[in-house]
Parts: C-alpha cells; sequence; structure tokens
C-alpha cells in the first residue's frame, strides 16, 4: 500500500499544484492488469492496484476543470530486469500468463513506450479518468 497506493497519491499532490498553476498536465500511473482478472495469494498486490484505478479516476473528476488529465495503464506480467532473474516468475511460471495473451509473447518494458507516449501528448488531451490496458490481449473489455 505504501507504494503502490501512497506514492502515486504523494506523486500527484506534488504535481497538481504546479499543473492548476499552469492550467494543465497529464498524470500516467502505472497499474497492472491483474485488477481485471484476479491472481490468487496476491490480494494485497491487486488490492492496492485496484485502488490506484479509483485513485485515477477520482483525481481525473478533481483535476479536470484545471485542463489536466489523469489515466493510468494496465500493464501485464512485463518482464523487467527484476523479474526477468526470478525464476518464479520466468519460464514454465509464465507459460500461462503467455497462453492468456493474444499476443502470445514475454511483454517487455518497450511494449509500454508508445501507450505511454500518446497519453502524455497533445493526441490524447480529450482522455482523462481511463485505463489502457497494454498486456497483449490478456484482458480485453
Amino acid at each position: 500500500m505504501a507504494v503502490n497506493v501512497r506514492g502515486p497519491f504523494e506523486c500527484a499532490k506534488a504535481v497538481a499544484p504546479l499543473m492548476i498553476k499552469a492550467n494543465g498536465g497529464k498524470i500516467v500511473n502505472i497499474a497492472s492488469g491483474t485488477v481485471f482478472k484476479g491472481f490468487a495469494n496476491m490480494l494485497h498486490y491487486v488490492t492496492s492496484k485496484g485502488a490506484e484505478l479509483a485513485m485515477t479516476r477520482c483525481l481525473a473528476r478533481e483535476l479536470g476543470p484545471s485542463n489536466i488529465c489523469v489515466n493510468a495503464i494496465a500493464p501485464g506480467l512485463t518482464m523487467s530486469e527484476a523479474v526477468a532473474l526470478n525464476p518464479d516468475w520466468t519460464g514454465a511460471a509464465n507459460a500461462g500468463t503467455i497462453a492468456s495473451r493474444a499476443l502470445r509473447r514475454d511483454q517487455t518494458p518497450a511494449d509500454l513506450i508508445g501507450t505511454l507516449i500518446y497519453l502524455c501528448s497533445d493526441d490524447s488531451n480529450f482522455v482523462t479518468g481511463q485505463t489502457l490496458s497494454v498486456d497483449g490481449g490478456s484482458v480485453m473489455r
């Protein structure tokens, strides 16, 4: 909770006054696709990421009048350096994750960049309060 909920809350609290003064800005939270699927034995993590999505929606409503867009990205299991080095998340342990995706491969950090750039650009100036799943089609809504 301290990292996944309080961290984004404190970041938004720090930047919101500056963005309000500038009459605009973008906040993009990094959530998780597990919120939409549930995940056994990870109640604490999934709950914290669910709270982050609720916070994203509330901030979008609160900051919208100041032309500030607040959105979230919900990645799937991403093969960051730390994940790739953890045998609990690689090889056979990751097979089910890959099988759940329409695009059947590992997700890399680079797979998130295009969506992040879009949400930070002027192209998304009328998008707020949304969560975009970036997970190779594991979650489809």
